[in-house]
């Protein structure tokens, strides 16, 4: 479904030359829920923008859904961005002069889908996410919790084939990141497919698969599994002296 060959992305100015991504190649099947972890700097917001096709790659090909997107303008970067694509953002980036009904519509309407349309579609994506009871109210009477559940019904509701978070529970207390992190996995057993940017290892835990990135190449892609236990992924268990 999304497939990175050999990506490099390379950022110039007049005297430096920053490269954020070294020949970086990932496939995500259908479906899967990946997490991908790694120091500041090492790659993960080039990483996600270009799978967002927010940016594009310097060198290397990129296929979504079969189609190369490595080359297309912007128009059509756009329009396959809002038609198959969902973002969540760790600052929620909900417009707060619109209550939450609108700010789901926004990207509807830019689809140009009709009002009955447009209304099923929001009234079904924030009863998914627990708050149909909250549609009127201002992004500002929500908790950190409800706005960020807020911005996954706005990624839900054009159906998107898969989302891409980019640490998602960032501005969360614990609980409120778990409810989160419950929420987003159902969305994934529902059939779409995640990429999430996380620096929590406890979170990424429960993903598929951990993609770790170091100095914009993929150090270790690793799958998880119910047996394992965070500190042994973290590093390997002290052993007593004799």
């Amino acid at each position: 479904m999304l497939e990175m060959n050999d990506i490099s992305r390379v950022y110039r100015t007049d005297l430096v030359e920053t490269h954020a991504l070294r020949g970086l190649s990932l496939s995500v099947e259908a479906g899967e829920f990946v997490a991908v972890t790694g120091p500041s700097g090492s790659g993960k917001t080039t990483f996600l923008n270009i799978a967002g096709l927010l940016e594009t790659a310097t060198s290397g090909s990129y296929m979504l859904d079969g189609k190369d997107v490595s080359k297309l303008s912007d128009n059509e970067r756009s329009r396959i961005r809002n038609e198959k694509i969902g973002f969540i953002f760790q600052s929620f980036n909900l417009i707060p002069d619109l209550n939450i009904f609108d700010n789901v519509d926004v990207p509807l309407r830019y689809r140009g889908f009709n009002g009955n349309e447009r209304r099923e579609r929001i009234e079904r994506a924030l009863e998914q996410v627990g708050l149909a009871s909250r549609m009127r109210h201002l992004p500002s009477q929500l908790s950190g919790g409800q706005q960020q559940r807020a911005a996954i019904a706005r990624a839900l509701a054009g159906d998107p084939a898969f989302l891409l978070a980019d640490e998602p529970t960032g501005n969360l207390d614990s609980l409120m990141a778990r409810q989160v992190m419950d929420l987003l996995e159902q969305i994934n057993q529902n059939g779409t497919t995640i990429v999430m940017v996380t620096h929590d290892p406890e979170l990424a835990r429960r993903a598929h698969r951990n993609v770790q990135l170091l100095d914009g190449k993929i150090a270790t892609s690793n799958p998880f599994t119910p047996q394992a236990d965070v500190a042994d992924i973290a590093e390997p268990a002290m052993q007593p002296v004799a």
